[in-house]
């Protein structure tokens, strides 16, 4: 999957959809570019409800808001939380 900076150019069509998930992030991070995993992890919080997933990472949603606008530097376990929240996690795996 080719990332562009625009989040709403590189949406699957479902993001309620595991697998999409799980493959639009990988991509996303691939582009090495925080602002960009950000905003894919805001575009995916957004297909699945905003204020159930802020309510599942137990943050508020002006704090989800806050942690995946660009330039932000959000705790490790803020984003722990959040992919928890969507139904994935960071895995390690070798280049």
């Amino acid at each position: 999957m080719k990332v562009e900076k625009s989040p709403s150019s590189l949406l699957p069509d479902d993001l309620d959809d595991r697998e999409k998930i799980v493959e639009y992030l990988n991509a996303c991070m691939d582009q090495e570019d925080d602002d960009r995993v950000l905003a894919a992890i805001l575009e995916v919080a957004r297909a699945q409800g905003v204020t159930k997933v802020a309510h599942a990472a137990g943050l508020g949603r002006a704090n989800l808001y806050k942690s995946l606008t660009p330039g932000a530097k959000p705790r490790y376990e803020t984003i722990q939380k959040l992919l928890h929240a969507i139904g994935v996690k960071f895995v390690a795996v070798s280049e």
